[in-house]
Parts: structure tokens; C-alpha cells; sequence
């Protein structure tokens, strides 16, 4: 396991800007206004041969609504559990009520503290930063986060108080790590679905529609193997997307269903399969992953919504093919324990690898059932990959792509291969 920092403080200070700046990309979404980062955002960073998580947490902060105290929960937690902590200030700004009383949770690990001054753009400012030493909680280190200033010294004490590094012989690993995203709409029970499926209240959830700005990972060993659940912003249509954040959080989301081997695509059954569940339904399909489709607050719906809901499934997303649905509640955890074997076995048939002479079996009897126009005929196939299966077809010419679609349905069913995608590359013979 890595050490872990955590970057904690008020909003506004500048601890995404200072996450950023530490890994050396754009990782966490960046605005000029507070409560932008509201889960925790965990990422792995490199200084002096040296390997750390780290950690950005959302802005700390007293008298706010529920939203505010679950972000300072969640704040707090990265403050107890961290190995050193980077405590944020505005140094242009001095010490506020709110800085004060983040001190005084963080006396209890001085000796992990490491205040930190930003906004210190020149020498000229680095006085400011002394008043800072009257919080108790040692030297302050000046930076300025925007611009570079001061960082690298920053890391060199974080090094210093990082735990010594443990030597640990691991047997080699050859169990593939899942990785699966929880997709939807705004506000359509993602972030609690996460938080019971994690075991832990990692994701912030609040009834405020776009709560949930990153894409947050989590990994959870369980009985069929460790898997990788990630938590994405909800999805938008293109142009309802009116802000910068908003921006990076769809592409955010988008990165994470790319990078997906199982996709869950979580519906609010109250109102049922919208325009965009479509889309977004579509757009995980395009990207190979295999879906499962979730209906949440199912416990909220009456017979008759029940009824129309399930109709709107099988005729508004047919193109997933049997892809499994599963009736839920996240809030209460009802019917939850159904997603597992549905997973297990999503992601048996992802992986699944077919014998050469079972694939030209069906493809014979494709071939013998639906000719392709034109005498175009395949040769020989085989099953080049997984994750997900993907076949080579060699071919005497080019075959349409209808026909194509007519084999790749045709595969699914012959080879039980369940609702997963697969892909077929068709290499012409050379004459």
C-alpha cells in the first residue's frame, strides 16, 4: 500500500490547483468559485523515487447545508486516515474562523502537518505567510500553486515525513483487476449505489442533481475477485452543458466508460427510460462494454409504473440485446445482491475465449443459413483477443457490412455469449 497525503482546508485555497501542479496534469477539475470538489479524489504521485496517494479533498467548512457537512465529513475522514496531511491557506487572505478551526482538528497529528501558504506569487509576499506560524502547527511552506513556486521544496518535506518504505515480495498476479462505471443521468442514484457497493460513504450524495464532479474510483475484493467500481458524473446532453466544469465532468465520464469492462447504466424507474438513458446507452455500446441495466428506486414505482417502465426497456434499448436488468433500490439496498452474479457472469463472457473449430462451426452455419451477397464467403476465423472476444475472419472479398451484423448476432447466440459486445475484423485473402 502507498503512503497517503491528503491536501485538506476551506474552499477556494487552491488544493485542486495544487493537486494539478503535483502530478503534472489536469486530474481535478479546477474553477475560480468554491465547492467545485466535493468527493474525495485519490491519484497516484512520484517525487524522489518516492510513490505516495494523494489526495484531494473538498473545502472544509462550518454553518453550510447537508451538502456542506458531507464534504467536510468526507474532508475529515482523508485528515485522520492520511500520513501526512497538506493543510491549504490563502495567504493573501490570512487566517479565517474556518482555517483556525481546521487547525485544531489537525493538533491532534501535528507532527504530520504541513501548513502550507499559497498564492505566494513573489518574495515580496512571503512575509504574509508568517502569520500563518500562530496556528500552531509549525513553519508554513510558501508556494504558489498556480504558477510552480515553491513546490518542489513542498515535496522534499512530504518525502520527509512519509513512513519508511516496506519491502514486500508479492507472488505474481495474473487475475485481472474489473474495472466497472456506474453510468446515468444527474441524479439517478449513482453516487448511493457506489457508496453500498463499496461498503463505505466515499461518494457524496445529496439530492442536488450534478453532486458528483470527478469520476471516483474504488477497488473491493469480493467473492468473485477484486473489482474496481467507479463512480462518474452524471451525463448530459451536449448542449444543456453550460459550464466548464460541467465540460471536464462529461469528459471525465466518458474517459472512465472507455476504460470500463462492465458498464452499469442506472435508470430512475419513477421516470422511466429517457432520450438521453438512450444515448448514453448507445455510447457505452459503442465503446465494447457490456452493459447492465439497474432500475432504480424501484420501490418507489406502483404496479402500473412497474409495468410501463420494464415495456420501455425491451423497446427502447433493444439494440443491448439480453443484457440483464435488475430491479433496485440503492437506498435501501434492496435487490442490490442480485448485481453480483450478473457481474460474474458479464464478465465471464467478456472474457471467454471460444476453440478455433467451435467459432468456424458457427460461422459455417451462418454462412449455410445466410449467404453473403456477391459470393463473398469466409474462409477461415479465429478468436484473436478477449475483453471483449474478437474475432479475425479471412475472407476470399470484401463483406458487406449488414452481412457482417448478421454474423456478429449470429456468433453471439451459436457461441453463448450472453449480452456481451464483440468485435470482428475481416482480413481479405490476398489473391
Amino acid at each position: 500500500m502507498n503512503p497517503v497525503v491528503a491536501i485538506v482546508g476551506r474552499p477556494n485555497v487552491g488544493k485542486s490547483t495544487l493537486m494539478n501542479r503535483i502530478i503534472g496534469r489536469r486530474e481535478a477539475i479546477v474553477e475560480e468559485r468554491p465547492g467545485v470538489t466535493r468527493d474525495r479524489k485519490e491519484v497516484e504521485a512520484f517525487w524522489l523515487d518516492r510513490t505516495f496517494t494523494l489526495i484531494d479533498t473538498g473545502g472544509w467548512i462550518t454553518g453550510g447545508d447537508s451538502l456542506d457537512e458531507k464534504v467536510s465529513r468526507q474532508s475529515e475522514q482523508a485528515m485522520f486516515n492520511a500520513d501526512v496531511v497538506l493543510f491549504v491557506l490563502d495567504s493573501t487572505v490570512g487566517i479565517t474562523e474556518e482555517d483556525a478551526q481546521v487547525a485544531d482538528l489537525l493538533h491532534k497529528k501535528v507532527e504530520s502537518v504541513i501548513v502550507v501558504a499559497n498564492k505566494v506569487d513573489d518574495r515580496n509576499h512571503e512575509s504574509s505567510a508568517w502569520e500563518l506560524m500562530s496556528l500552531g502547527l509549525g513553519e508554513p511552506s510558501t508556494i504558489s500553486a498556480l504558477h510552480g513556486r515553491g513546490t518542489g521544496d513542498l515535496l522534499d518535506r512530504v518525502i520527509e515525513l512519509l513512513p519508511e518504505p516496506v519491502e514486500i515480495i508479492e507472488e505474481e498476479v495474473t487475475e485481472k483487476i474489473v474495472s466497472v462505471s456506474l453510468v446515468g443521468r444527474p441524479n439517478v442514484g449513482k453516487s448511493t449505489l457506489f457508496n453500498r457497493l463499496i461498503g463505505e460513504e466515499r461518494a457524496v450524495v445529496h439530492d442536488r442533481p450534478g453532486t458528483t464532479r470527478d469520476a471516483v474510483d474504488t477497488m473491493v475484493e469480493t467473492r468473485y475477485g477484486p473489482v474496481r467500481f467507479i463512480d462518474t458524473a452524471g451525463m448530459r446532453r451536449k448542449a444543456r452543458i453550460d459550464e466548464d466544469t460541467e465540460y471536464y465532468s462529461l469528459v471525465r465520464a466518458l474517459k472512465a466508460v472507455d476504460a470500463a469492462d462492465v458498464a452499469l447504466l442506472i435508470i430512475d424507474s419513477v421516470i422511466g427510460v429517457t432520450h438521453q438513458d438512450q444515448r448514453l446507452a448507445e455510447r457505452v455500446d459503442a465503446a465494447g462494454c457490456p452493459i447492465v441495466v439497474l432500475l432504480n428506486k424501484w420501490d418507489l414505482c406502483d404496479g402500473e409504473q412497474r409495468e410501463d417502465v420494464s415495456a420501455q426497456v425491451g423497446e427502447k434499448l433493444h439494440f443491448v440485446g439480453n443484457a440483464p436488468v435488475i430491479k433496485i433500490s440503492a437506498l435501501t439496498g434492496k435487490n442490490v445482491d442480485r448485481l453480483w452474479p450478473a457481474l460474474s457472469e458479464t464478465i465471464e463472457d467478456y472474457r471467454t475465449r471460444i476453440p478455433t473449430r467451435r467459432v468456424n462451426d458457427a460461422v459455417r452455419a451462418a454462412q449455410q443459413a445466410h449467404p453473403a451477397p456477391g459470393g463473398a464467403r469466409v474462409l477461415y476465423a479465429t478468436q484473436g483477443a478477449t475483453d471483449p472476444p474478437t474475432f479475425t475472419l479471412f475472407t476470399n472479398r470484401e463483406l458487406p457490412r449488414t452481412w457482417i451484423r448478421f454474423l456478429e448476432r449470429r456468433l453471439r447466440e451459436d457461441l453463448d455469449l450472453g449480452s456481451t459486445p464483440i468485435k470482428i475484423r475481416v482480413r481479405r485473402r490476398s489473391e
